[in-house]
């Protein structure tokens, strides 16, 4: 690559460094981030940038596409394209602490969902879709399901499939079907707050048991199977929310050898598993008729579609599951299913999912590159766990962020308030709530500057 004293941002190109058009466009950011670029300076144009880095037109173009979509760079017609200024946010806190999926760059989401409901509405009788509907989904759903586990268990048997309103509903309904009030549900120290909130209303106990950085540890599960004679265990295996942690194939193993030995039943929650890289199998995989799996699509497609399938083995345990669910959750809404069971069986589910992984692992990039020394993500999924230098405190800094125009989640709201699961000191950080890429720059690199400061250096504001 030709050198050029007059650009001294200019990367150097890595061959494992990942796509070229985004090792620029990181260049581009960085050089705004230190000060070698500033708002009105002028960029070279696309075909001189291509000669000194010695790539073609067209992934320069991609380079200055992506800089725009971050607001790094405006273009100014004839006269070329220049630094952009930092826009001025009127608007309330940059979300960094709700787990959604990003917005798709490559698809328009808007069209995708006209186009959804415009085919259900040709090929539904309306009446159908605004009456009720029994028996955990209808028969196409349950296919649509089917479908959609397909990748984590190969050809599955509709008939096996429940349709729920949601994981969350989909998780109460376990604990109705598999426990009675007082009964302990064991769970790892840092989890879902869903599961936390649904045993306390049914009068159950959450117990948590100690984990290492694979997860669950096998011995520990093992002391409180004895010490609790717990009648279920809830994990989140893959993508943890909030450790981001992915167990390994071997400790999904000692932990379901433990679990059958014991005779408890596992609640397995794997919204993320779709999004991982070359996740481990399923423990519902591994041990089909132990394993009670909850997939939904809130996470992989969008929250708004409130639909969850969710795979009972077990004839008689599924009428268990079905009855509890009956008694707070009647159905899902018939529309949502519908436009779920379209996207599914018309492929259109997967053209969003494609892209809704591409724009995550983009984010993981900018997270890892503006937390440099503290993001510790796997990559992949939707969120980051960051554990805090020592001067910080997790629920001072969520309370120190929020005043900044920040919001992230602290340990503290993950923790189950159960013996062994005193929260460490960390924050969950949520990648795709901030719809707009240099949005969600900006929110990460104030987030970066105030780790890097000391709470001392914070003083009240006296009026």
């Amino acid at each position: 690559m030709q050198e050029d004293d007059t650009l001294p941002w200019l990367p150097r190109l890595a061959a494992r460094g990942g796509p070229r058009f985004l090792q620029i466009a990181d260049a581009l950011q960085r050089a705004v981030a230190d000060g070698l670029l500033n708002p009105g300076d002028r960029l070279p144009t696309q075909r001189h940038l291509a000669a000194l880095l010695e790539v073609d037109l067209t992934t320069i173009t991609r380079a200055y596409d992506e800089a725009r979509r971050r607001n790094l760079l405006e273009g100014r017609g004839a006269r070329g394209s220049y630094v952009a200024a930092p826009k001025v946010e009127l608007t309330a806190v940059l979300d960094l602490g709700m787990n959604t999926p990003p917005p798709p760059a490559g698809l328009d989401f808007d069209d995708l969902l006209k186009q959804g409901l415009a085919q259900v509405l040709m090929g539904a009788d309306a009446a159908l879709l605004m009456t009720y509907h029994l028996g955990g989904g209808s028969d196409v759903d349950r296919q649509a399901g089917a479908q959609w586990l397909k990748p984590m268990f190969g050809p599955v048997d509709a008939e096996q499939l429940v349709v729920c309103p949601g994981a969350q509903a989909a998780i109460a309904a376990s604990i109705l079907a598999l426990t009675a009030p007082g009964d302990v549900i064991l769970a790892e120290p840092m989890g879902y707050p869903g599961l936390r909130s649904a045993a306390l209303q049914l009068g159950r106990q959450v117990i948590a048991v100690p984990t290492d950085e694979h997860g669950m540890l096998p011995d520990r599960l093992e002391q409180a199977c004895r010490q609790h004679q717990p009648a279920l265990l809830y994990l989140n295996p893959t993508l943890q929310n909030p450790t981001a942690i992915t167990m390994p194939l071997a400790r999904r193993r000692a932990l379901l050898a433990i679990a059958q030995r014991c005779n408890i039943r596992i609640v397995e929650d794997d919204p993320y598993w779709l999004l991982a890289e070359a996740p481990p199998p399923p423990l519902a995989s591994l041990a089909p008729a132990q394993v009670l799996y909850i997939s939904t699509l809130s996470k992989c497609l969008t929250p708004g579609l409130r639909v969850a399938f969710v795979l009972v083995r077990d004839p008689a345990l599924r009428e268990r599951f079905q009855t509890a669910l009956r008694a707070f959750a009647l159905m899902v809404s018939p529309l949502s299913a519908a436009l779920a069971t379209q996207w599914i069986l018309g492929g259109s589910a997967y053209g969003l999912m494609e892209e809704v992984r591409k724009e995550a692992r983009l984010r993981h990039r900018m997270a890892r590159d503006l937390l440099a020394g503290r993001y510790s993500g796997a990559g992949d999924g939707l969120h980051v766990w960051l554990e805090l230098p020592s001067y910080w405190r997790s629920t001072q800094l969520a309370r120190t962020a929020e005043q900044e125009g920040i919001a992230v989640t602290p340990a503290e709201a993950f923790a189950s308030d159960a013996p062994g699961s005193n929260p460490v000191n960390a924050i969950r950080i949520s990648l795709g709530s901030i719809k707009d890429r240099g949005r969600l720059q900006a929110g990460l690199q104030r987030l970066s500057d105030l780790l890097a400061r000391r709470p001392d250096a914070f003083t009240a504001a006296v009026v």
